[in-house]
């Protein structure tokens, strides 16, 4: 079987985020490399990224930076028309190219995480005061929830929680 190789490495910065006018990373700073096998008419491409993109902090709503490393795989053959069928994205043999940016930039915002929060101590002080002085501190039967809000046991339950509640706590 006969194979053939080529590699490739890219640099992808603010600039790579602007061009593709990219709804969810504006910026970045990251190493990419790509791999080509060749195997009887199969593409193979490797794509090994490390680095960090910036991301809105959910909670006070600054900048962050969040890494980024990860390996990802595209298979990509030739054929009549631009399609992707399962995990093989066919390209026109007459074109005989594919641009792997978006590729690149899907791989990168698959990889970060769902939610963006700076590490304990470092959010913006200004927008935590601000978000603190908006709670409620006042009953005694009020407990905080994962993310420091307060989950009230005086609010109006439905009555037939506290049944259901009762079941529970017999097993």
């Amino acid at each position: 079987m006969l194979t053939d190789q080529a590699e490739y490495c890219y640099q992808l910065d603010n600039q790579f985020f602007s061009d593709l006018d990219a709804p969810e990373i504006q910026k970045g700073q990251l190493d990419v490399s790509l791999k080509v096998t060749k195997t009887s008419g199969v593409y193979r491409l490797d794509f090994q990224t490390k680095g960090m993109v910036i991301v809105t902090c959910d909670r006070c709503l600054d900048e962050m930076e969040q890494p980024i490393e990860t390996t990802d795989t595209l298979k990509v053959k030739l054929g009549d028309d631009f399609s992707e069928d399962g995990d093989i994205v066919v390209v026109p043999e007459e074109d005989g190219y594919i641009n792997v940016a978006w590729f690149m930039y899907e791989f990168i915002a698959l990889n970060i995480p769902m939610k963006h929060v700076h590490a304990p101590g470092k959010c913006n002080k200004e927008m935590t005061s601000k978000l603190n002085s908006h709670l409620r501190i006042e009953s005694d039967d009020e407990d905080f929830d994962m993310d420091g809000f307060v989950e009230s046991e005086s609010d109006n339950v439905d009555p037939r929680w506290d049944e259901l509640k009762k079941i529970l706590d017999n097993n």
